[in-house]
């Protein structure tokens, strides 16, 4: 890892766009800020790191992610806080977990204060881009790929990552449903289902175009072994509540480790919630909901936090999930996650830092 021997250089825009964005009406993921993080590894080395205007980045179609899909990315938030200071929630999380994908890829390690020093600057150049908590946050999307010119099946040995943000409203405003559907996996054991690699993502398409064909919002996946041991939802980490105990798939190293997901972990087991991490089949589940004892279910992630799961499709059959009024862990859940984050409650973990 190569220590930086200077600080991140900025290129100011000549003319922001914020004035363009009706903060009260964002559609998710689709405006952009005014200023991206650009750094290149070349050569054995990571280069000084640049702020510039958000634009294109010039590569050829030869490109080594473009063609053998080295590329990784991560997902994570700022937030306005009640006194209006930025926010972020668990940054150092995310800086690890993109260089576990990064050494599943066989990519160099970012070194820390590269990532932490850009993220903060750019944070801070695109401070007014951040909306209000009634508006809803700052998506901060981390993309690191390989960009070695060569038609040839070999780790990269040129790389950029690159940050860029953008103001975002909910991801669900409505709870959610699910297919469970045996055709298709997302991951086996061995390959790369716990990194946050561009191509998990890639393969999911299919079956989340077919099952929205058929009325449901994403895919509930299942193992690749046995077909019935439940793994993940959409791009979200999945939570069950049954006979009042919160169950939740353990890490077999073909689920993402979400920094929801653990946080969620944290604050319900310290508020007195029984929990588990253990394997759990889509027929448990299946029993749970005819014997009445399924009670919640729930995704975990970056972009809702907390998202309700409505109905769950599985075998030709719709297990229909309680009204969310009538719901006790998830929303209690949701709305305690969103006032660490925001600076609502007292954060007794020190996942809240100032941008």
């Amino acid at each position: 890892m190569n220590i930086l021997e200077s600080t991140v250089k900025v290129q100011h825009t000549s003319q922001s766009r914020l004035h363009q964005v009706d903060m009260n009406h964002i559609p998710f993921g689709k405006i952009f800020s005014d200023h991206m993080v650009v750094a290149h590894y070349r050569n054995g080395k990571w280069e000084q790191p640049e702020i510039v205007p958000y634009g294109p980045l010039a590569l050829t179609p030869a490109v080594s992610s473009l063609n053998y899909g080295q590329s990784v990315f991560e997902g994570m938030k700022a937030f306005r806080s009640i006194d209006g200071e930025p926010l972020l929630f668990r940054p150092q999380e995310n800086f690890r977990r993109i260089n576990r994908s990064a050494a599943r890829l066989c990519m160099p390690q970012i070194p820390e204060d590269l990532f932490m020093d850009s993220l903060r600057e750019l944070i801070r150049l695109d401070e007014k881009w951040i909306p209000t908590k009634e508006q809803g946050s700052l998506y901060i999307r981390p993309l690191y790929f390989a960009t070695d010119e060569f038609i040839g099946v070999k780790a990269s040995e040129s790389y950029v990552l690159t940050m860029f943000t953008c103001p975002v409203g909910p991801y669900y405003s409505e709870p959610v449903s699910l297919l469970a559907s045996k055709e298709f996996i997302r991951a086996a054991i061995g390959g790369t289902g716990a990194a946050k690699a561009a191509g998990n993502y890639a393969s999911a398409m299919l079956p989340d175009k077919l099952a929205k064909a058929k009325g449901y919002n994403n895919v509930l996946w299942l193992d690749a072994q046995h077909h019935h041991y439940v793994e993940e939802c959409g791009t979200m980490n999945i939570f069950f509540v049954i006979d009042g105990v919160v169950i939740t798939p353990s890490l077999t190293g073909t689920i993402l480790q979400g920094i929801t997901r653990n946080s969620a972990l944290k604050v319900l087991r310290q508020s007195g919630y029984q929990v588990e991490e253990r394997p759990i089949s889509i027929y448990e589940v299946q029993a749970a909901y005819y014997d009445g004892r399924l009670q919640e279910a729930f995704g975990a992630g970056t972009a809702a936090t907390i998202s309700h799961i409505a109905k769950i499709g599985f075998a030709g059959e719709d297990m229909i999930l309680p009204e969310v009024e009538d719901r006790k862990v998830g929303p209690w859940l949701g709305g305690k996650l969103e006032r660490i984050k925001f600076g609502i409650d007292e954060d007794p973990y020190g996942w809240v830092v100032k941008a």
